[in-house]
């Protein structure tokens, strides 16, 4: 994959909104609130699969060569044994599968932005639940039933996460009908 210069701005700017939003913390439990998931759906939805995926793999790694840019600010190889680690791995799969959804299409319309959207949001769970469930069980060695784990890494956050998944579909259309964001920055 060839990047050109825009391409490099637009992934380091969306690496860069996914940390401010990991700066607007709520601490609840082992998984804080964050605003980290809206900008990971604007990133698939405006950059494209492998743009909005390639964003939050540098996110990622800036995070763990000890930039604190994680929530809490927090950052350091460490971080990969936190509970929450698992959502951030997500990040770069549903940065992935957003963009393949809404650029399936030249013109998205807004309810395949928000279907894109959505199936994001179920791809962070889908990577932070599971391992979230491994951290706190075998490594730090509680004993916790699935359920609870889904209730404490998921069900508190889905009020929260629909409205993220709605006001990404509402911001990245608006973005993509902008002169912006070129249609070929998405491919």
């Amino acid at each position: 994959m060839k990047l050109t210069t825009k391409d490099m701005a637009l992934v380091a700017v969306f690496s860069a909104l996914t940390a401010m939003g990991a700066w607007i913390s709520l601490p609840l439990g082992p998984v804080p609130i964050t605003m980290q998931s809206l900008f990971v759906l604007l990133s698939g939805i405006v950059l494209g699969a492998k743009l909005g995926a390639l964003s939050q793999l540098l996110y990622i790694f800036l995070g763990l060569i000890g930039l604190p840019i994680f929530a809490g600010f927090t950052g350091g190889v460490q971080s990969i044994m936190k509970p929450s680690f698992g959502f951030i791995i997500g990040f770069v799969f549903a940065g992935f599968i957003v963009g393949k959804i809404v650029n399936s299409n030249k013109n998205p319309s807004t309810i395949r932005i928000v279907f894109a959207s959505c199936i994001g949001s179920l791809t962070i769970y889908l990577f932070g639940l599971p391992y979230m469930y491994y951290t706190l069980n075998v490594i730090i060695g509680q004993k916790l039933s699935f359920s609870s784990v889904f209730n404490m890494g998921c069900l508190i956050f889905l009020p929260g996460d629909f409205l993220k998944f709605i006001l990404a579909s509402i911001l990245g259309k608006r973005l993509l009908q902008s002169s912006i964001i070129s249609r070929q920055a998405m491919v």
